[in-house]
Formats: C-alpha cells, sequence, structure tokens
C-alpha cells in the first residue's frame, strides 16, 4: 500500500492501521508534519515537484491512498500512478456539497470545482472537488466524504477543546454556544483508518460518507462534562452574542467550536446508512472523548491551541453579562 502522506494525523492513522494489519506500507511525504510510523517505509519527496513519483512510480501498486486537498497534487498523482494501482482510495469531505443546510447524501449537488492546481483554505469544499473529479477518472476507486473527524492527536483542536476546557476549569464555569439541538457527527479517526484500510483490503469502490453517529452539539458537550468530572457551571452564550463579541463558530482563533450557522448544520446530518453498510464500525462516543481527553492532558490542558478560546478570554466574557 502506498500511502500520499502519513506523516501527519488522518494519514499516518492510516498508515498506522494498515501496518498493524500487517501490509507492506510505504509513504510518500515531505515530513514537515513528522515522521511516518515504525514500521512503514518512508519516500520523502515533495508533491508539488514535478518529480515527486519518480521513485514509486516503477513498482505495482495493490492500493494507494490520498488525503490531499490541493487538486494539482491529486492530478499528478494520478496521472503517475493511476495505472499502476489495483485500487485507490481518496479521502475527501462533506464540505463539498452546495446546499449543507440540511441532510446530505451522497448524491447531494456540488460545489463548483477549482479550476486552479493550488486552493486557499477558504476555498477547501471547492478544491476537494476538483481533487474528486481527478480521482473518478479511475475504474478502482473509492472516495470517502468524511464528516468531523476527531480523537487522539487532532490537530485541529476542535473536539478536545470543550473536554479539555471543562477538566482545566475544575469548578469554575465555563462558556459554550448555546445551540444544545444542533445536530453533530464526530467520527473518531482510528474508526475512520481502520474502515479505510479493510476497503482497500475489500476493493470497495464507488463514493460514501465516513461520518459519526448523529447526535447534538448539546450531548457532546455533556459527554465531555461528565469525562472530565466538570463540577462547575456550563453558561450558555446565544449565537448573537457570541458574534457581537467576535467569538467565532466551528474552528479558529477565538472560536467556539463545533457551533455552526443554520446555513451549514448539514455537517451534522451526513447520511450514514451505506457506510455502515459498507462495514463502517464505529466505537462509542464516550470513549473518543475519554481518550481525546488524555491525549489533551499529554499535550497540556493550556497550551495554545489551533481552536477555541483561551481561558483569559473566556474568562473575560464570563465577567460579562450573557444573556
Amino acid at each position: 500500500m502506498l500511502v500520499l502522506g502519513g506523516t501527519s494525523w488522518v494519514g499516518g492513522q492510516i498508515a498506522q492501521e494498515a501496518a498493524t494489519r500487517g501490509h507492506d506500507i510505504t509513504c510518500l511525504a515531505r515530513g514537515e508534519s513528522g515522521r511516518p510510523p515504525e514500521g512503514t517505509a518512508w519516500v520523502r519527496a515533495d508533491r508539488d515537484h514535478p518529480d515527486a513519483y519518480r521513485e514509486v512510480a516503477d513498482r505495482h501498486w495493490d492500493a494507494v491512498v490520498d488525503v490531499s486537498r490541493q487538486p494539482g497534487q491529486v492530478r499528478a498523482a494520478v496521472e503517475a500512478l493511476g495505472a499502476r494501482a489495483s485500487h485507490w482510495t481518496f479521502v475527501s469531505t462533506g464540505s463539498v456539497y452546495a446546499d449543507q443546510s440540511g441532510p446530505l447524501t451522497e448524491t447531494s449537488p456540488l460545489l463548483e470545482p477549482v479550476l486552479g492546481d493550488e486552493a486557499t483554505a477558504e476555498e477547501y469544499g471547492q478544491a476537494k472537488v476538483a481533487c474528486e473529479q481527478a480521482v473518478r477518472t479511475l475504474p478502482q476507486r473509492l472516495i470517502i466524504r468524511a464528516g468531523l473527524i476527531g480523537g487522539p492527536g487532532d490537530r485541529s483542536d476542535r473536539l478536545g477543546h470543550y473536554v479539555a476546557r471543562l477538566d482545566l476549569a475544575g469548578t469554575g464555569p465555563v462558556l459554550v454556544p448555546d445551540v444544545a439541538t444542533q445536530p453533530m457527527q464526530v467520527i473518531d479517526v482510528r474508526d475512520l483508518a481502520r474502515w479505510i484500510v479493510r476497503s482497500a483490503e475489500n476493493r470497495t469502490t464507488g463514493i460514501v460518507h465516513g461520518a459519526g453517529e448523529p447526535t447534538t452539539v448539546g450531548e457532546l458537550i455533556a459527554l465531555s462534562a461528565r469525562v472530565a468530572e466538570f463540577a462547575g457551571r456550563r453558561v450558555g452564550a446565544s449565537p448573537e452574542w457570541l458574534r457581537d463579541h467576535d467569538v467565532h463558530e466551528w474552528a479558529g482563533p477565538r472560536s467556539l467550536p463545533l457551533w455552526l450557522p443554520a446555513s451549514h448544520h448539514g455537517m451534522g446530518q451526513m447520511d450514514d446508512s451505506w457506510s455502515r453498510e459498507l462495514g463502517l464500525v464505529r466505537r462509542p462516543l464516550t470513549e473518543t472523548i475519554a481518550d481525546t481527553l488524555a491525549d489533551e492532558r499529554d499535550r497540556g490542558l493550556d497550551r495554545d491551541r489551533k481552536a477555541g478560546l483561551t481561558r483569559r478570554d473566556e474568562l473575560k466574557l464570563l465577567a460579562r453579562e450573557v444573556e
């Protein structure tokens, strides 16, 4: 198996799972995000370079897995390796859909693809559509549109924000978005990786969602509080109040993760019926959150984060009247 990536979070989990299952794994990556898992071979290459695939293009691959978001990288990989691969998996996203306000199926209309080889972070969904177009030219391909991914090692810091903050706060107050009924789904990265590897083994083809069990933001925060044995008060703030105080949705600095505008509630309503038919097995969310907390403690509960409010900013906001 060739993993295009394998040194970051999702790609690394896929490579690790495949190696654990006894496969001969090669990871092709620059290595800027880290090293590939133990027991795998490493080909150092920059996928933006014309000769990126030179060292792996003379072999037949039983399976290739790609997690890139840049259309140029995916197109070049398909051109260089597509004829040498028996099966190809591309990890896409639920962000490819044009209307994300309601329930999503694999046949829901897509965004228009970006036309160039490189895309900005703001063009993430459009870029993944373009990547999918390149992969669809292959006969034996599986496209997995993942929802929100969580679990130990998450570099986005989204799911881990609440359980880490609730654990850090102890008996103190914690600010949460007052969106308890907002639909949400979280898939554990380990379950997603295991399913991807097994699907490659089975030569599964098609386009399918890789999403967690349907739940709500309120339930995820409540589970996080139970796991953290939180004894303080959760202070709910309305979306309007949060926006008025420069707090952002979903992810990134000065955000409250998982909260989404109504235009994107479909990210928590991705149909999972076909994925379950194809063998996706998901562990209980409590286990994912507990393992996430253990990882958060190892990395530092009050460390600098890519998503969420700092504790200092949170306490400043809590000192004001939340309506």
